[in-house]
């Protein structure tokens, strides 16, 4: 018998015919990669806190573990299911606040019912959208920051029910407010026609006593100071102001105190051609003492020494300064009252104080 020695290089060229055709063979059998297919809530556009996170896949899924379950960031209290073979819906017990920035990332970990496995992490993103205003009235109204109160909470959740509160930021429940028949017919207008502007005034003077920045908008470090405030009853002690100022001659301001006239007095509003601008406006600034400067109409400047200042719309404030007179047209926009009755009234014209004007 004759053996011939076979080159090395074709014994090298057979064993990597012979891989190749092994890894396409086992490529023939891999199942294809894992592909998240669907993700809702997802985008710009900002859904309720309460929304359940439905997660939609390319092929059945294998049971969820430790290192393939989806993360929420931020957390909240919830749990996973998986409706059907390609689907996974996680659904909140109570509530994101309003505001909040969700990210849903699913782990490279998640795998199919035939091994399949995700190229990658993939992270979708929502926001929540702002809460209920209904809501935002209720709880200012339960806590004192209103001059109205429920007539009924046969169904508002407990204080110490923390995913029904979050969830009542979205869904509140039925409850009537009343207001006060103390008080004027300006106010009970301002409710029934333009309430924004009323919960406006509330949001500031909740946001002046907790030590929020001060913009009459119940974002999320509003709406979660409101949820502990209601828990730990941190009610508004001051009582609810209002202040009405007529353009009507002789011209006065009249402050309200839980439905009560506690001032008033003879004023003075802006002259013709820089009168004090009619509308209702909460007070944003209070200061003991101040130089007010500015432009007179003949193009002089002054600067005047005024005290007990309440700023409620631009430049135009309550204050005092000494004038021969009160009644009648004698500012440039401002409210100007004599020095008693502008020191009692600074005392009322609190943040988030509504100021009415009528022409």
């Amino acid at each position: 018998m004759v053996y011939r020695r076979i080159p090395a290089i074709l014994v090298a060229a057979a064993v990597l015919i012979a891989g190749a055709a092994g890894q396409a063979q086992a490529a023939k059998h891999r199942p294809p990669a894992l592909r998240l297919v669907g993700v809702s809530p997802k985008g710009t556009a900002p859904v309720p806190g309460d929304s359940s996170i439905k997660l939609r896949f390319s092929a059945p899924l294998a049971p969820l573990s430790a290192r393939s379950t989806p993360r929420l960031s931020p957390s909240t209290p919830g749990a996973w299911s998986q409706p059907s073979p390609t689907t996974l819906v996680y659904t909140p017990t109570g509530a994101y606040l309003p505001g909040t920035v969700v990210h849903v990332t699913v782990p490279r970990g998640l795998v199919g019912a035939d091994g399949a496995k995700l190229r990658r992490a993939v992270t979708a993103t929502f926001a929540v959208e702002d809460g209920s205003t209904v809501r935002v009235a209720q709880l200012l109204a339960e806590l004192r920051y209103l001059p109205v109160h429920l007539a009924s909470s046969a169904h508002q959740p407990r204080p110490g029910d923390t995913a029904g509160q979050l969830r009542a930021i979205f869904q509140p429940p039925a409850a009537r407010l009343v207001l006060g028949s103390d008080w004027p017919s300006q106010l009970r207008g301002l409710w029934e026609h333009d309430p924004a502007i009323v919960l406006r005034g509330a949001v500031m003077a909740f946001e002046s006593q907790h030590g929020l920045a001060m913009d009459g908008v119940a974002g999320t470090a509003v709406w979660q100071a409101l949820l502990a405030a209601r828990f730990h009853r941190q009610f508004n002690t001051g009582g609810y102001n209002y202040a009405l100022a007529t353009e009507s001659s002789p011209e006065t301001l009249t402050v309200y105190h839980n439905g009560r006239v506690v001032m008033r007095s003879a004023a003075n509003t802006g002259i013709g051609g820089r009168g004090t601008a009619p509308g209702t406006f909460p007070v944003y600034e209070r200061l003991r003492s101040q130089i007010m400067r500015g432009t007179n109409p003949d193009g002089s400047h002054y600067a005047d020494p005024v005290q007990w200042i309440a700023y409620f719309n631009g430049g135009d404030a309550v204050h005092y300064i000494p004038r021969a007179s009160y009644g009648s047209p004698q500012s440039l926009g401002c409210i100007e009252l004599p020095y008693d009755a502008a020191e009692r009234a600074w005392g009322y014209l609190t943040y988030g104080t509504l100021v009415t004007v009528l022409s």
